[in-house]
């Protein structure tokens, strides 16, 4: 089935031009089911590269998914405009009375300033705590995982001597319906200056279901079931880590080039992309268990 977006949003034309269908309103409201309501609070600085990532990974679902974006009020975007903004992008005010299926709350590239020190860090643990009573399940990816598990737990981040940058190797740890279909062992991109001690979860109700012997837990779920905590960028596209290292570089940040990173052949200008079937199945597995949890009525009880 298709993702519903608006129709006027430029990754659209993008998404179709790989063969991924996405459909219009008018079309939608004609099909006789109740699509997911999903919500992305997206906080990357390339909002559309973002966008475009995580749309082509929901829309491998067979279900029907209706996405909204949400932005941060209390933040002004540098990379992306206003007018596009307020064109397809919602604000907490506007979504505080509803209720979704979905949430996924992405990285950010905040990670050496403290929880506190973050511009819309009040804005974002009210979001936050909104979820817990308003969203059936949460992703959190990278810098929005370790800011849940900081928020909810009080776990605290480490920061690392240099940026982790590459791709790592994980081993499924316990078997859990998210991972249906894994590989026992499966990479993940890396791209962070912080993490956690995984000493800091003994006492938390969590539990960890995939690891990297090098790097520690990369997936965490809490016991309900209800938040997720990925330690990487499943969504990330084949080239994105060397685009990030090209921007490092003019920046002069000192980043080394991504560990594990080949290309498809030494002339090639593409690099592998050995996570890609996994990111798939998670999404896949993760918006099927949304399906089964959340009642069908459950956007409109309120």
């Amino acid at each position: 089935m298709p993702i519903k977006i608006l129709d006027e949003l430029p990754v659209k034309k993008l998404l179709e031009e790989e063969g991924i269908f996405s459909m219009d309103e008018q079309r939608a409201i004609k099909q006789d089911i109740r699509p997911l309501k999903l919500l992305i609070l997206n906080l990357m600085p390339k909002k559309v590269e973002t966008e475009l990532q995580l749309l082509r990974l929901i829309s491998h679902s067979p279900l029907q998914i209706d996405v909204e974006f949400l932005q941060t009020e209390t933040h002004e975007a540098k990379n992306t405009s206003q007018t596009y903004l307020q064109t397809f992008y919602q604000t907490f005010d506007d979504v505080k009375h509803q209720r979704f299926d979905g949430l996924i709350v992405t990285g950010a590239p905040v990670e050496q300033l403290a929880f506190e020190e973050v511009d819309y860090w009040q804005e974002m643990t009210t979001i936050l705590d909104w979820a817990q009573e308003n969203v059936t399940s949460i992703v959190h990816i990278c810098w929005g995982a370790q800011a849940g598990l900081y928020h909810y737990y009080g776990i605290e981040k480490i920061s690392y001597p240099e940026k982790l940058f590459g791709v790592y190797e994980n081993t499924v740890v316990e078997k859990h319906s998210l991972l249906r279909g894994f590989s026992d062992c499966f990479n993940s991109p890396q791209s962070r200056y912080t993490g956690i001690d995984d000493s800091q979860l003994n006492d938390a109700p969590l539990k960890i279901i995939s690891s990297s012997q090098e790097l520690g837990a990369l997936m965490l779920v809490s016991e309900d079931d209800k938040n997720i905590f990925i330690f990487g960028h499943l969504e990330y596209d084949a080239n994105t880590l060397y685009d990030e290292y090209i921007r490092d570089r003019e920046k002069q940040l000192g980043t080394k080039f991504p560990e594990n990173y080949e290309k498809m052949t030494p002339e090639s200008q593409y690099y592998k992309q050995t996570w890609r079937s996994e990111a798939s199945l998670f999404y896949q597995n993760w918006l099927n268990d949304v399906y089964q949890q959340t009642p069908y009525n459950w956007v409109t009880l309120k």
